[in-house]
């Protein structure tokens, strides 16, 4: 089955509540979307072989060294089928992505709206891999023209990002909501070693901790649905080590095994009843 789940359709609807307020007050605004086409000669693609995208906006004033880099949601793909109905969408291919997209909620541009980060340089990075950002597998059947490369592309938009002054960054916080605030903790170490050592690195994670639990009949089909998208991906090497050399890298898709071991401080922002876990975890 394809998980593009109502926990993302909730961060979505909180957007677009923020975006409508923003627009009655004259506020709301979209940014332009930026490919980045030298990511496709390493190999770092969508699922459909197309560039991977971000929107960005610039910083200034006093935010002008400070990034919020918040990465966008949509559940996972575990296996070729349910890639391959992700492939000619927003979620597999950026040909598919609208060309401006609305920044609002803590990426809007108003410090009426933004107090905290509302002239810093706020990057959203739009999610067509299917697997939270870790997968990497070489080959691509010629059947399918699957890419399976979200670790390959984590690293060649943070590349891209870096070159257009995150490098420098005073301040930088790494964001996402549903599964992008799942990758927000996996990749929360690893952002930080990407960045000088004199930035200060934070992690958001929003509606991002799925936890490991079995559905009312007893079977654990969470866990057995992340493995399917883990062996789908090749992720297993792209998961913290801090993890799989404990633990099976089916676990390792699940924040609470990973939490304690994660060295650069983490917020958690997660509802006490979750809908789409009470759901796909619980019932099912």
């Amino acid at each position: 089955m394809m998980v593009v789940d109502t926990k993302t359709k909730r961060c979505l609807y909180l957007q677009l509540v923020c975006l409508l307020l923003s627009t009655l007050k004259g506020e709301g605004f979209y940014m332009g979307i930026t490919y980045v086409q030298n990511a496709v000669a390493k190999g770092a693609v969508c699922l459909d072989g197309s560039p991977p995208a971000y929107h960005l906006d610039k910083g200034f004033g006093t935010g002008i060294n400070n990034w919020l880099v918040q990465i966008e949601g949509g559940g996972w793909c575990n296996n070729v089928t349910t890639c391959l109905v992700r492939k000619n969408t927003r979620l597999g291919s950026s040909k598919q992505m609208v060309k401006q997209l609305a920044f609002s909620g803590i990426l809007h541009k108003e410090e009426t709206f933004n107090p905290d980060f509302y002239n810093w340089n706020r990057v959203k990075v739009r999610y067509c891999d299917g697997s939270s950002f870790t997968g990497d597998v070489e080959a691509v059947n010629p059947a399918t023209n699957l890419h399976f490369r979200g670790a390959r592309i984590w690293t060649a938009v943070i590349e891209d990002l870096l070159e257009k002054g995150m490098k420098t960054a005073k301040n930088a916080l790494l964001s996402g909501c549903s599964a992008g605030g799942l990758t927000s903790i996996l990749h929360c170490d690893g952002f930080r070693a990407l960045l000088p050592t004199t930035t200060k690195v934070k992690c958001l994670s929003d509606a991002g901790y799925f936890i490991n639990a079995k559905d009312v009949s007893g079977v654990e089909h969470i866990r057995a649905y992340y493995n399917d998208v883990i062996t789908t991906h090749g992720s297993a090497k792209n998961l913290p080590v801090s993890c799989t050399s404990r633990l099976n890298p089916s676990m390792c898709f699940f924040p609470q095994y990973l939490a304690q071991n994660i060295r650069t401080p983490l917020f958690i922002l997660n509802a006490a009843y979750d809908s789409w876990q009470t759901d796909k975890n619980l019932v099912n």
